[in-house]
């Protein structure tokens, strides 16, 4: 009976915790595959001047130890002009920065997703930002819509 329990309340605080990361993601399609997709998205980032600091492969990763999965790749990227002055305020917020977008397919749809800027001012109190997070979402509408454009 205790074990049903704690399944019961892990499984609704899971569904929460869901629920409230979802609501801080902005998700759009590519009519690209993942891999074109993320390329264009690259190309855009260095394009617009900022920095590519890693791409992430999941599904390669997860071929070196024997496991197969779709395709799901990670684009660390920024600007050290837009992201240090919200470090210098509150340095917890380099968890999240730079910033990240994922691209992964979804039953044939290519996806891409990455958390709203405004979520992050919020998440570590940073008063007084508004600028720098409206330029930082206003970035990732523009490189992400040039990643899944024509």
């Amino acid at each position: 009976m205790v074990r049903m329990l704690y399944v019961l309340v892990f499984s609704v605080f899971s569904l929460n915790l869901a629920q409230a990361a979802s609501d801080d993601l902005i998700t759009k399609t590519s009519p690209y595959s993942v891999s074109d997709t993320a390329a264009r998205f690259v190309a855009a980032v260095k394009g617009a001047g900022a920095t590519v600091f890693a791409v992430v492969d999941h599904a390669k990763g997860a071929k070196s130890v024997g496991m197969d999965m779709s395709p799901a790749t990670v684009v660390i990227f920024g600007n050290p002009k837009l992201g240090t002055p919200p470090m210098l305020v509150n340095p917890l917020i380099g968890l999240d920065l730079p910033l990240k977008v994922l691209f992964w397919d979804k039953a044939g749809t290519t996806m891409i997703a990455y958390l709203d800027p405004q979520a992050l001012k919020a998440r570590y109190d940073l008063q007084g930002a508004d600028k720098t997070f409206q330029a930082m979402a206003g970035a990732l509408g523009k490189l992400t819509d040039k990643a899944a454009g024509p």
